[in-house]
């Protein structure tokens, strides 16, 4: 099929991928489905750092078979990796996990509590669910399935055969002390090699063990113990047998390599064999794969003894949450998709991939920044909608909205995310009350239920309950505050006496806004509709000082919601009782 041919003015960094990849794909494999795959490790809270992994060849997937080509995005799990480290802050989980160190994910048990058969299935499940939400399309690949049930013998068979091959390159990589790039790779270093390696230096870290017997790209785990802390003692290419030592609890066992399921290729053999055996021709790499020695530039070499190419894929850069460190799946209490789809509708979470290229690193809000993030979103809407959009920004608004399959479900009337949060706010759980604010809000064209507002309303209500703290919260005044209404001085009072004039005509959103700002103006002998260039620069003064008046009256603090909502949400009649009336 031939490639759509792309306008140099609407291109983005996912067409120009898609470009390549479909060409290189009828250079590999002419008339076959395109491959794009990802590898995620359930060894913890799938993070969204871990979803750039994803969500990179999904929007290139995406937008293949929008071309209407046929394309798989594979997602290989990684589950039969080694279980590393118990990690912290993690439900359910305490130091006797530690016992487990060393086995496969999959023979770990779940956090207490879990209703999922085992470590790897626990955390894989809220990363499925995260990914429909989100409207990825993919094929999932359990390396358990894979290894345990013999689909690899043929290439495992085949390393051990050309183990001096695998060595010789690897060889060129090693060094004496572990490099300070490998030690930052997002693949976790296998510890395990560490020990069983005997003077190969730091490519044992994850390229196999090394000693007397010579070198092995595979690693048993123990029959015993189900641990890897194995060393391979002899291997007799004949006849297959193998035999190994687990330093763990001293078993020793001679097998046939041929029918026997229990072990894999270590990282830096098993990621390439992967490309040649599923014929991967698009694949991102985070940025630790850019160093020397890396998986990734190891595994271009080593590809080649499987009988494949490396696939094409840009690096990825890391995905920050405001303010904190780059992510590390080993230790709880990072966000994950889960979290993030708790408080953000899945356009939006798909956005934020989508408008950054790959080597573009950026942050996700969960704190105040995420009202900034969808008045962002709201205001693309709404170009879009009009065609004053640019053609980059179209490109990615659409990518976020919806897939090849279709658009990805919405809220039918999407108000203002800072202003729902600041209605849940208020309300703190009554839907009755939300109701009648939000149909406020828009006396023309009122709510006729909260279903409207939803799931955009479910998820600032989220926000506002998980994100916030307790002492920014908002609590409206039971009684007017006496004291303070007493002491105020003949501007002020005459300014509150301008508000309560105006209610009943101004009780909307955009006329309570006029309002307000407009009181100030008015005090100062200016008419309330005069624009900020006809102002002197102490308007604003004014305005503050006001505004702070209105909420040490209604909420006993400087500040708060936006005042026109949170005048909507006390209600007319409460308002005149708290103001003095």
């Amino acid at each position: 099929m031939p490639i759509v041919a792309q306008s140099t003015e609407t291109t983005d960094w996912v067409s120009r991928f898609a470009d390549e990849v479909i060409e290189e794909s009828e250079r590999r494999a002419p008339g076959k489905p395109v491959v794009v795959a990802s590898g995620l490790s359930p060894s913890g809270p799938i993070h969204l750092g871990n979803l750039r992994e994803v969500m990179t060849p999904h929007l290139v997937a995406d937008e293949i078979r929008r071309r209407g080509h046929q394309v798989r995005h594979l997602i290989s799990w990684d589950d039969y990796d080694r279980y590393r480290k118990v990690p912290a802050g993690v439900t359910g989980v305490d130091e006797s996990w530690a016992e487990h160190i060393g086995k496969p994910l999959t023979s770990v048990p779940a956090p207490k509590g879990s209703a999922h058969p085992n470590w790897a299935e626990h955390f894989k499940a809220a990363m499925v669910d995260a990914l429909a939400e989100l409207g990825v399309e993919f094929d999932g690949i359990s390396q358990t399935a894979q290894y345990t049930s013999g689909v690899y013998r043929e290439q495992i068979l085949h390393a051990m055969a050309h183990r001096g091959d695998i060595d010789a390159i690897l060889d060129q990589y090693r060094t004496k002390k572990v490099p300070a790039a490998a030690k930052k790779q997002q693949k976790p270093l296998d510890d395990a090699e560490v020990e069983a390696a005997e003077g190969s230096g730091a490519a044992a870290e994850d390229d196999g063990s090394s000693g007397s017997a010579g070198y092995f790209p595979y690693k048993p785990y123990c029959g015993n113990c189900e641990k890897d802390l194995t060393t391979v003692t002899s291997y007799d290419d004949a006849t297959t047998e193998l035999s190994y030592t687990c330093n763990t609890c001293g078993f020793s066992e001679t097998v046939r390599l041929n029918e026997f399921n229990r072990g894999k290729l270590v990282w830096k053999v098993d990621w390439p064999m992967r490309w040649a055996y599923e014929g991967v021709v698009f694949e991102p790499s985070g940025v630790d794969h850019s160093s020397p020695g890396s998986s990734f530039q190891v595994g271009g070499q080593i590809v080649g003894i499987f009988g494949g190419k490396q696939p094409i894929g840009p690096m990825y850069a890391f995905v920050g949450i405001s303010g904190m460190a780059k992510m590390s799946s080993s230790k709880g209490g990072v966000p994950t998709p889960g979290d993030a789809l708790k408080i953000m509708e899945p356009q939006l979470l798909r956005w934020l991939y989508a408008r950054r290229r790959p080597n573009q690193s950026f942050k996700i809000a969960f704190d105040q920044e995420i009202q900034r993030l969808y008045d962002e979103w709201d205001k693309l809407d709404t170009k879009v909608a009009d065609g004053s959009a640019l053609p980059g920004d179209v490109a990615a608004h659409s990518r976020a909205v919806g897939t090849a399959g279709g658009p990805l479900p919405t809220t039918p009337r999407p108000l203002p995310y800072r202003t729902l949060a600041s209605v849940a706010d208020i309300t703190a759980g009554h839907a009755d009350q939300a109701l009648r604010i939000l149909s406020d809000l828009d006396p023309d064209n009122p709510l006729s239920s909260l279903d409207e507002a939803r799931p955009r309303y479910d998820k600032a209500e989220a926000w506002i309950n998980t994100q916030v703290p307790a002492d920014q919260r908002t609590v409206v005044r039971s009684e007017p505050d006496a004291e303070l209404l007493k002491s105020l001085d003949e501007a002020s009072q005459q300014s509150l006496r301008l508000l309560l004039d105006g209610l009943a005509s101004h009780w909307s959103l955009d006329g309570l806004t006029h309002l307000v700002y407009g009181v100030p103006k008015v005090q100062a002998g200016f008419s309330a509709d005069a624009t900020p260039k006809e102002l002197p620069a102490e308007i604003k003064t004014a305005q503050r000082t006001f505004f702070a008046l209105l909420y040490q009256l209604l909420v006993s603090r400087d500040t708060g919601p936006r005042l026109p909502t949170l005048l909507l949400a006390v209600g007319q009649e409460r308002v005149r009782a708290l103001l003095g009336e």
